[in-house]
């Protein structure tokens, strides 16, 4: 019963963060039809660095709040309150956290969504708990069903969703654990039906798969690895400098405003990717443009962590790989054309993704749910990934989520 009632609660928790992300964005980037990507190219330049300044602001003054000691549990990132303190989540603080997180987002924070959406699900999922006073290890499993709902209500992946959480958050995909995960997270997705589009996050259309593309994910994959074990590093730093003290209010904002001026140029950087990663899918990002934006990207999800803004890394984390697939695919045409060039993002985005997260069984499901594709496309990404993991494993046993478990700086 504690599974159902998780799963309603988080479809229906899930459902009115994703109404509060719209909200957020069609008051921050008013303009006419289009993605949020569209709407943010069409602000003027002051609009832009205003924006992102009360992006800042709004994350500096509400982490503020949110650092103040709690008694009754913990709200810091979620694999360190289920690794570290027996998933004692801190119901309130966590709730204003996935708030604060979503309201950022939606003003151009370059983070992902999915921390706010999995931080509700845990919190419905501890509260749960805490009525029913169950034994640690079934809060445990609780509080990671709820948060690997909350990813699968939003984002329609039901399965990837739960299959994510549990090797992210219980490094497991055990039977016991994965059963009460994939039951909660199917109910929280068919909840979540009431009031979100049943789509594909990414729309694709279909190519063929001439041995270049095989051989070319055979290479590339010890590149993206190489490239993921970096990444991993870059995001343990940014996270080991969050700033303390009377910093917290004021690095965000400089930070943001930075963002700001950089998204005059490059507006495909602002918010978590999604779109920028639908056009990579869809051929229409010029190839000049791949290398900026990668960089770019990048530090502008390392800037956003650095300044202590709360956010996600799933669809960053894509997106990092989808520009970087981009761009070796861009490359290797010019040795052996013929493979469709949107197909070497695809590669990408899956083999970063399950490199940096340490967790390749639930990336080549979501690939398969956030694109409704099952088809022989599926190969060279498990090629990709097979390289991609074995090098990252050899350079950084570490993952994206595991690097941010680190000894806190303590006020000066």
């Amino acid at each position: 019963s504690l599974v159902v009632i998780t799963g309603v609660g988080t479809g229906l928790a899930s459902s009115a963060l994703m109404l509060l992300l719209r909200l957020v964005q069609r008051l921050a980037w008013p303009a006419g039809p289009g993605d949020f990507m569209a709407h943010v190219a069409q602000a003027s330049m002051g609009w832009r660095i205003a924006v992102l300044i009360l992006a800042g602001l709004t994350a500096g003054i509400g982490r503020s709040f949110l650092r103040r000691p709690n008694t009754k549990g913990h709200a810091g990132d979620l694999s360190e309150v289920i690794w570290l303190h027996d998933a004692k989540v801190a119901v309130a603080p966590t709730v204003a956290s996935a708030i604060l997180s979503m309201t950022i987002v939606g003003l151009g924070a370059s983070l992902g969504r999915e921390g706010a959406l999995k931080q509700a699900g845990a919190a419905i999922g501890a509260q749960f708990s805490a009525w029913k006073k169950v034994t640690p290890q079934q809060r445990r499993l609780l509080v990671a069903c709820g948060a690997g709902a909350g990813m699968g209500a939003a984002y329609n992946v039901p399965f990837g969703g739960a299959l994510f959480v549990m090797e992210v958050l219980l490094g497991t995909v055990s039977l016991p654990a994965v059963l009460p995960a994939l039951v909660t997270s199917i109910i929280a997705t068919i909840v979540s039906w009431l009031f979100l589009p049943n789509k594909p996050t990414y729309q694709i259309s279909h190519f063929d798969l001439p041995p270049t593309l095989m051989v070319w994910a055979l290479v590339a994959g010890p590149v993206l690895g190489l490239a993921s074990a970096g990444y991993i590093k870059l995001i343990a730093w940014a996270d080991s400098h969050r700033p303390i003290g009377r910093e917290v209010v004021i690095a965000p904002a400089l930070v943001f405003a930075l963002l700001g001026l950089a998204a005059v140029l490059f507006p495909q950087i602002l918010g978590n990717g999604k779109d920028l990663i639908q056009q990579l899918l869809s051929g229409q990002t010029k190839p000049a443009l791949f290398s900026p934006l990668l960089i770019l990207k990048m530090a502008a999800i390392a800037g956003c962590l650095a300044a202590g803004a709360p956010g996600g890394l799933f669809t960053p984390t894509m997106t990092c790989g989808a520009l970087l697939g981009a761009l070796l695919g861009w490359a290797w045409l010019f040795i052996w054309p013929g493979a469709a060039p949107v197909s070497f993002a695809l590669i990408g985005a899956g083999a970063v993704l399950a490199a940096s997260t340490q967790a390749p069984v639930s990336s080549v499901v979501l690939l398969v749910e956030l694109t409704h594709r099952v088809d022989s496309m599926v190969v060279p990404v498990l090629i990709a990934i097979a390289g991609a993991m074995l090098t990252t494993r050899a350079l950084e046993h570490r993952s994206i989520y595991t690097a941010r478990i680190l000894p806190k700086r303590q006020p000066r």
